[in-house]
């Protein structure tokens, strides 16, 4: 499947990723980035009803971790005089951080989640954006109560899901240590939940 980014280019998504695609989805942006020493590329992708990140490895491998848009909370972006943050958090504080999206796409795909969303929510998000001295972020934070019209999410391809495993306690921490790091949790907010996963330990 091809499809063009908002820079005009062709992107080919690979057949991983389109096996893994609901009945019905439909592909909108995508970022592919492949780095000098790497045999395979990474994936950003933007479908209507998620975002998508897809690792390729050699031997066949990949990982491919999704967010649907219910769940998703915050993208996060922000320009520094050396290098930029992107990220995207859901609900249950899992991260997706990317260090290799220039600062144009990742403008590019914030606003094309933010057009995603507000295809389906009845409430629209908004981005809001702050100048600083040196670059500028980008936040988009969706309403945790946010009421979207109803998709039917039925997968082309079903695939054996193993057990959840629980997560551990100690990466949880660093997890919620980075997320007050980029400003995404209060003091407040930040310690309550950091004596909470102390407690599990």
């Amino acid at each position: 499947m091809l499809m063009a980014n908002n820079n005009g280019e062709s992107v080919d998504l690979p057949k991983d990723v389109i096996d893994n695609l609901y009945s019905g989805e439909n592909v909108l942006y995508c970022v592919k980035k492949q780095f000098g020493l790497e045999m395979k590329p990474s994936f950003l992708i933007i479908s209507d009803r998620r975002v998508i990140y897809y690792d390729q490895k050699i031997l066949g491998r990949y990982d491919l971790t999704d967010i649907p848009y219910p769940k998703l909370e915050c993208v996060y972006f922000e320009e520094g005089l050396v290098a930029s943050q992107f990220a995207l958090k859901d609900e249950d504080s899992h991260i997706i951080s990317l260090n290799w999206i220039k600062k144009d796409e990742c403008k590019d795909v914030i606003i094309a989640i933010r057009d995603a969303i507000n295809e389906i929510a009845i409430e629209p998000v908004s981005i809001q954006k702050k100048k600083k001295v040196v670059g500028e972020s980008w936040y988009l934070k969706k309403p945790k109560e946010m009421i979207t019209r109803t998709m039917p999410m039925t997968r082309v391809v079903e695939h054996t899901v193993a057990a959840p495993v629980k997560d551990d306690p100690i990466e949880k921490l660093n997890k919620l240590q980075e997320l007050k790091e980029m400003g995404l949790l209060s003091d407040e907010e930040f310690e309550e939940k950091r004596k909470a996963l102390i407690s599990e330990i």
